[in-house]
Parts: C-alpha cells; sequence; structure tokens
C-alpha cells in the first residue's frame, strides 16, 4: 500500500484506469494493506473489491484523486 500511495498520481491514475489492470492493482493494493494493517476497513475493502471488481476500480479511480488514497485503505 505504501508503494502504490507513493507512486505519481499520473501512475495511479492510469494503473486504475485500464479495465483489467486496474482490478489486479486493486486486488494487490489490497492484500498488502491487510497484511501491513489487518483492520476492518483494510479487511472490507479487500472483500468489496474481489466481488465487486471493476466497478470498484472506478469508484477508487476518483477516490484516488481527489483523496490521494484508496478508498477503505488508509
Amino acid at each position: 500500500m505504501k508503494t502504490f500511495n507513493s507512486l505519481p498520481r499520473l501512475v495511479q491514475f492510469l494503473l486504475l484506469l485500464i479495465p483489467g489492470v486496474n482490478w489486479i492493482t486493486e486486488i494487490i493494493v489490497r492484500i498488502t494493506a491487510v497484511i501491513e494493517k489487518p483492520s476492518l476497513g483494510n479487511i472490507l475493502g479487500l472483500i468489496i473489491a474481489i466481488i465487486v471488481g471493476f466497478a470498484f476500480g472506478w469508484v477508487d479511480l476518483v477516490w484516488v484523486l481527489l483523496f490521494k488514497h484508496l478508498i477503505l485503505a488508509k
């Protein structure tokens, strides 16, 4: 998660913009967040990302642009 947050905004935007890549990026970042800090928000974010997939990636795209971190993973 720290690695994703340290990337430039343009790279984060591109990773979350491309269908398929956004889902894989989402899963990897969320698994890392759960390993680093197993909080309810991180676990919930991982479960939602796995179930909803691409739609949650698009929401995260907007969230990253506005708040500079993934939703439910701070």
